[in-house]
């Protein structure tokens, strides 16, 4: 990976490879054992770079671009699902405050969101950088709504633990929600056939 860091911004910049190593690759190797852990760290420490000096700004520039572009971290989508109940006085506005406990400690940097499947099953989801911080984040979530929905007597089930999930689980996770909402759609439909056939309801004084 280093090698091909190298020959881009070598190219790109018409410097010779060696030149860049001397400058840049062999004093990096030297301080922090590799020079890809070294790029690596450099996305978000730039005192990485305290010490190196670059042939020329262009070079720099080239070079901190493309390592930015090649090596910054994709983010891991993870995901759960609960099941929220309470046949308690406060019913469904139990279910809605327990369910923004979950969402009332995001920050701009860890975001958890709540989305309605169809009743009782809700999914929780956030994106992260760090896998084993976003599931920790997404159990703690879970926390809150449990603690929040049983002081108002209901309950909260786990319906699937935390986990990182892929473009299929997202697709699948869709295809459900439409058939949710398509199932809902024929049972309001019946419902207003239904009040149709039997007619205006007479007022009574």
């Amino acid at each position: 990976m280093v090698a091909s860091i190298m020959r881009h911004v070598a190219k790109e910049c018409n410097t010779p490879m060696e030149e860049l190593y001397s400058h840049i690759g062999w004093p990096l190797n030297k301080k922090y054992g590799n020079a890809l852990d070294a790029f690596k760290m450099s996305i978000t420490n730039h005192d990485i770079w305290t010490g190196i000096t670059f042939p020329s700004d262009v070079v720099k520039n080239e070079l901190l671009s493309y390592i930015g572009k090649r090596l910054t971290p994709q983010p891991t989508k993870v995901r759960a699902d609960v099941e929220v109940t309470c046949f308690g006085y406060e019913g469904i506005d139990a279910v809605k405050d327990a369910l923004r406990a979950a969402e009332s400690k995001n920050t701009a940097d860890t975001q958890v969101k709540v989305k309605l499947v169809s009743p009782p099953l809700y999914v929780l989801t956030s994106q992260t950088l760090d896998k084993n911080a976003g599931l920790t984040l997404l159990e703690q979530a879970i926390k809150e709504i449990e603690r929040n929905i049983r002081a108002s007597g209901g309950e909260c089930k786990t319906a699937m633990a935390p986990k990182a999930v892929t473009e299929n689980d997202d697709a699948e996770l869709q295809a459900l929600m439409e058939k949710k909402e398509r199932e809902n759609q024929e049972v309001s439909g019946d419902e207003d056939e239904s009040e149709s056939d039997e007619g205006p309801v007479k007022e009574t004084i």
